[in-house]
């Protein structure tokens, strides 16, 4: 699968990822029922897309990408959506979360870690 793929996928995986999470917040402790069914749809396929990404990138790039870009993008949601306040501490994490993005795929370009090749029968014989 080209490279320009998978980080596409990657980038629906983090939209769907923080959808769920948003409608989570709505469900107001799940006391709202409507939402729920966007919490199951939008975790649903971000991980079903994060498991087809995960056949051909390393867990250590696309999980953290994954983690990290969903961590930035459900703050900037909860301060435009939910009103919450946008603070130095915010500011200086979503930094350092951003730079430790950029620094992971800086280094799987080093060592070629995103293959195009499907890398899921490397994993077979270490059970």
């Amino acid at each position: 699968m080209k490279k320009s793929s998978l980080y596409m996928l990657l980038v629906i995986s983090i939209v769907t990822e923080v959808f769920a999470a948003t409608m989570l917040k709505l469900s107001a402790g799940f006391t709202v029922w409507l939402p729920l069914v966007g919490v199951a749809l939008g975790y649903g396929i971000s991980f079903f897309v994060l498991g087809i990404i995960l056949k051909y990138m390393p867990i250590s790039v696309a999980y953290a990408i994954w983690a990290g870009a969903g961590t930035v993008l459900t703050a900037i949601v909860s301060i435009v959506l939910f009103g919450e306040v946008f603070t130095i501490l915010k500011t200086i994490g979503i930094t350092l979360i951003l730079g430790g993005i950029v620094l992971l795929n800086l280094s799987s370009e080093d060592d070629s870690s995103v293959r195009v090749e499907n890398t899921s029968s490397k994993c077979k014989g270490n059970r």
